[in-house]
């Protein structure tokens, strides 16, 4: 069996600089994480306004006693939590590999999209507490000073998506980013209609209902960030990457015979690893196996998989294991 030293090789230069590509050609560059000085850039300024907002409606909810505004207030401060908990896992990925941690602590990103996605359930889970509560017994809510905290949150917010909104489909941990400050846009919106309501008819109950419908919405858009991280955390084929697909590319070139015990996983929530073994047509000599190696890597870095070690057999093998 011929072991794929020169797979290691390639596939360690890649690791350790994360976000350039040793791959001549361009087309690899998109599937990589944004620069980071950008992104960076991003979180802290979403950070910042989050931050911004969540002593605004802390102080509000304070001087009007509106229980509604408090729970929103720490909504928001689990938001900017997420964000920092989103900065400190693209800072810590691309620290350098060591002997404890071989791969380094790229997948910190899926983890902290992960726990993003749980707090933000466990956030619409209070939510939806709190409103069989108020149905139960209703409270006199301040809808003008209501409408008028939820507007700002809805420039906050969009301000805020709108920095994550060109990478989001880029990197798992960017879309948790972005899909909690969008859905906290909505939810603004949504309490200052009711604000506006309450305010015009005084009916106390708006208030709960609008906490369902805004828990619903909440559950719908972050189910499928949830079971995509989780996934991802388990070791998961990458949603985005398809094991006969990969198969089908290998077999392209007319000198693999088969293609087999393929394992393909998650490194970060933007770079993927696969392992497999080649078998190989008889007559190839090393120079040829290792520029097979080579095409078969190539293609797999159109598929957005980064980190390949490959393992080959002669076809006449079979199940012996021969050099």
């Amino acid at each position: 069996m011929n072991h794929d030293h020169s797979s290691h090789s390639h596939s360690n230069d890649t690791h350790s600089n994360d976000i350039h590509s040793h791959h001549d050609h361009s087309h690899g560059h998109h599937h990589h994480a944004p620069v980071l000085t950008n992104i960076t850039r991003s979180f802290w300024i979403g950070i910042a306004l989050n931050s911004a907002f969540v002593l605004i409606e802390f102080t509000a909810g304070i001087l009007t006693n509106s229980l509604a505004l408090l729970s929103d207030a720490g909504h928001n401060l689990s938001d900017a939590a997420g964000l920092g908990l989103s900065l400190f896992a693209f800072k810590i990925s691309r620290s350098k590999a060591t002997s404890k941690f071989t791969y380094g602590f790229n997948k910190s990103t899926i983890l902290a999209s992960l726990t993003n996605a749980i707090v933000l359930m466990i956030v619409v889970g209070s939510i939806g507490w709190e409103a069989i509560h108020r149905f139960r017994q209703p409270e006199e809510t301040k809808g003008n000073v209501m409408a008028i905290v939820a507007g700002i949150g809805i420039l906050i917010n969009s301000l805020s998506a709108l920095l994550f909104f060109r990478e989001k489909d880029k990197d798992l941990n960017i879309k948790a980013a972005y899909m909690h400050l969008a859905i906290d846009a909505v939810v603004s919106v949504t309490v200052v209609i009711a604000g506006v309501v309450i305010y015009y008819t005084g009916l106390k109950w708006i208030d709960p209902m609008i906490s369902l419908v805004i828990m619903g919405v909440v559950v719908y858009s972050t189910w499928g960030l949830l079971k995509e991280s989780l996934y991802l955390s388990l070791d998961a084929v990458p949603q985005s990457l398809n094991i006969e697909k990969i198969r089908e590319t290998a077999l392209q070139l007319k000198e693999v015979k088969d293609i087999h015990h393929i394992h393909v996983w998650a490194m970060s929530t933007t770079r993927n690893a696969l392992t497999a073994h080649l078998v190989l047509n008889d007559a190839l000599s090393e120079k040829q196996i290792s520029e097979v190696k080579h095409r078969v890597r190539h293609s797999l870095e159109h598929m957005n998989i980064q980190h390949v070690t490959l393992e080959t057999e002669r076809e006449s093998c079979k199940e012996v294991d021969c050099a």
